[in-house]
């Protein structure tokens, strides 16, 4: 087959650009091609810049006319569309449906229901503007980059689609990561019968991991979202001797700096290269993963599984599909430090019993996440859109432009 990936990319490169890079690699492995088109956020850094992405987030003329350049050209037989937002806009799903090219649209996070994309505020999952027409709470908090311009331009876009009925009309299947994602997708009104679940994965199995290095390991951004605060307090009671080794970077690394530096056992290593991070967590006890948002499905908790390294997760959105309690780690309440702080307790005092959760852990990779496995999923779904293909009717450029 022949697959046209549209991705946009943020300033800060994620788990969505990972996962884009992968899936290329893993179709290419197997002999279909597929090209890129890509934009990136690295222009907007004034506030006119800022103004005229708000303004084509709902619909960019240059975009829709740079993806029927590229489908002319390249003439895929799918469009696998990854994240449009703010420079791509929904004009290339429209630019796709002119040409009756079939468009899988996959859903990194909640971006087409909540304009924080996270359904999380004040430190709390929050599904306020969960199905509504116009997203007026986030307005009302200004929940995307504080800001009440840049929130009124998603609360915009948002309701302008909802209102054309755009993800009906031009998107023919979606990928959730989860189930629990699912769920919350037909929540907030996509259509339930062209979603599909298909979870990320590992391209390059690592094997199986020794966990001989006996500490805990935190691998991730360094944000309130992803529970530091929750696991830098729990920490303060961890038993004496205990090391916990943090990998990454972000707006709270002044804070996890400090607490390496006051808090016995913690050792911040900063950003580390992928394999550098497969490594410490080949050698590590357990992983924490404490976040309190509805995550949608992170690397970092299937990298784990790959090494088959036991995880303490939080209880709380897909985690809880992810992580089976007492068979690949543990989960505790969302946001409790001292229900963290007590598993963390566990883990250190009954080593022996991390063993058998060790290898489940491994089973579940080998069951799920593998790229032979995810694969097999991919190519299903982009066979089930070639055969929708020829139900659909192509829609005219003037919806949008006219």
């Amino acid at each position: 087959m022949r697959i046209l990936f549209f991705h946009n990319r943020y300033q800060q490169a994620g788990g969505e650009d990972n996962v884009v890079h992968s899936e290329m690699a893993l179709l290419r492995a197997r002999g279909h091609d597929v090209e890129l088109c890509e934009e990136n956020n690295d222009g907007i850094v004034t506030w006119i810049a800022a103004a005229q992405a708000a303004a084509e987030c709902i619909y960019s003329r240059s975009s829709a006319q740079h993806a029927r350049s590229r489908i002319q050209a390249f003439r895929p037989d799918v469009v696998h569309v990854h994240n449009f937002f703010p420079r791509l806009s929904p004009s290339i799903h429209y630019a796709c449906h002119e040409k009756n090219i079939p468009v899988v649209q996959t859903l990194h996070n909640y971006r087409l229901h909540c304009p924080a994309a996270t359904l999380l505020r004040d430190g709390r999952p929050c599904e306020d503007c969960l199905g509504s027409r116009v997203a007026w709470p986030a307005l009302k908090h200004n929940c995307y980059q504080s800001s009440k311009l840049a929130t009124a331009a998603l609360v915009n876009m948002l309701a302008i689609h909802r209102g054309l009925k755009t993800w009906d009309r031009v998107v023919t299947r979606f990928i959730a990561l989860t189930e629990f994602a699912r769920d919350k997708f037909i929540q907030g009104g996509l259509p339930e019968d062209r979603i599909v679940v298909k979870p990320n994965f590992v391209n390059s199995d690592p094997g199986i991991g020794t966990g001989s290095g006996g500490y805990a390991l935190f691998v991730g951004r360094l944000s309130q979202e992803k529970g530091l605060d929750v696991l830098l307090e729990a920490w303060k009671k961890a038993p004496a001797g205990a090391r916990l080794k943090i990998v990454g970077d972000g707006p709270m690394a002044a804070t996890v700096k400090d607490a390496a530096s006051t808090v016995p056992g913690i050792e911040w290593l900063g950003s580390r290269s992928k394999d550098e991070v497969s490594r410490l967590m080949a050698d590590a006890a357990f992983l924490i993963f404490p976040s309190i948002w509805y995550e949608s499905l992170p690397l970092v908790l299937i990298e784990a599984l790959a090494v088959g390294l036991p995880v303490l997760a939080s209880r709380l959105g897909s985690m809880c599909e992810i992580i089976a309690d007492g068979k690949t780690g543990k989960l505790f309440t969302a946001g409790s430090s001292q229900h963290l702080s007590s598993e963390i307790e566990w883990a250190f005092s009954r080593p022996e019993l991390l063993q058998p959760l060790r290898l489940e852990a491994r089973r579940e990779f080998e069951r799920k996440y593998t790229a032979d496995i995810n694969y097999a999923l991919l190519r299903r779904i982009y066979q089930s859109v070639l055969v929708a293909k020829e139900e659909k009717e192509p829609l005219e450029s003037y919806v949008l432009e006219g």
